[in-house]
């Protein structure tokens, strides 16, 4: 599979542990390097983020709605295959799904979990959204296209963005993401969800207080699931990478790596 990634070296390298970031759902690699990307490798890390199949630039857009998650955890691999130590894996959204499933049976030195997927999956966030947003959540069933729950700048906002976000960089964002994978969804759902006690891996589970996609509760879930304790911060949507806020994020995450010697 011709997967495309985007990498940013830095001046001179301090880390002798990459770092791969994988996004989520409706996204690409573009929500990593809009900040994080130059952020980390400013700070010493050579990154990488996989655009998965079917997203941006990589192979099988024309079947974006038929791809699975196993498939999704395939590209991570091949990404982490190519590169010269087992980087730290980070996940955000959908990405976080893919991440714990890659867990299973890879073990890099450490991951990160951003407003991850839960263990138990998303019908309870799939329940919250076909309640606010009915139609389009039947246009989603009828038409197996995802786009229909973010299929406006205000959709995109409810889903992903705080109120306070500017609107010209809501609908920037807007214009970039795309179609997400119906089977994908499906899986998040029931067919593919993670096994935590198969996990071995080091995590930190990071959230955010207003997040409409992940509430609290699921976030700490998450975390409870890999015996740690989830980290929450305020005034924060499900975007956690690009959110106002996001540097207090990315210094947790270094200052987590630090700890850890990577």
């Amino acid at each position: 599979m011709n997967i495309e990634v985007i990498t940013r070296q830095p001046a001179s390298v301090s880390r002798s542990t990459p770092l791969l970031f994988v996004h989520g759902a409706w996204h690409g690699a573009w929500c990593w390097d809009e900040y994080f990307l130059p952020y980390f490798a400013q700070h010493g890390y050579a990154v990488h983020a996989p655009i998965l199949r079917g997203h941006g630039g990589s192979e099988g857009r024309d079947r974006i709605r038929f791809h699975r998650i196993a498939a999704y955890v395939e590209d991570v691999a091949q990404a982490a295959s190519q590169l010269p130590t087992p980087p730290v894996i980070v996940g955000h959204s959908m990405g976080g799904l893919v991440v714990q499933k890659y867990l299973e049976t890879h073990s890099p030195p450490a991951a990160v979990l951003l407003a991850s997927v839960p263990p138990a999956g998303v019908l309870a966030t799939t329940l919250r959204i076909a309640a606010r947003h009915p139609l389009p959540f039947l246009k989603v069933n009828l038409t197996w296209s995802l786009y229909h729950l973010t299929a406006t700048p205000e959709l995109c906002r409810e889903a992903f963005f705080s109120k306070t976000m500017p609107e010209d960089k809501v609908k920037g964002y807007f214009a970039r993401t795309t179609d997400e994978s119906y089977l994908g969804f499906l899986d998040m759902m029931v067919f593919a969800l993670p096994h935590p006690k198969r996990v071995k891996t080091p995590a930190l589970v990071l959230g955010a207080a207003d997040d409409t996609i992940f509430h609290v509760d699921e976030v700490q879930a998450t975390a409870r699931a890999y015996n740690t304790a989830a980290e929450i911060f305020p005034n924060m949507a499900h975007d956690m990478m690009l959110e106002a806020g996001w540097q207090k994020v990315a210094d947790r995450i270094l200052a987590w790596l630090n700890e850890r010697g990577l």
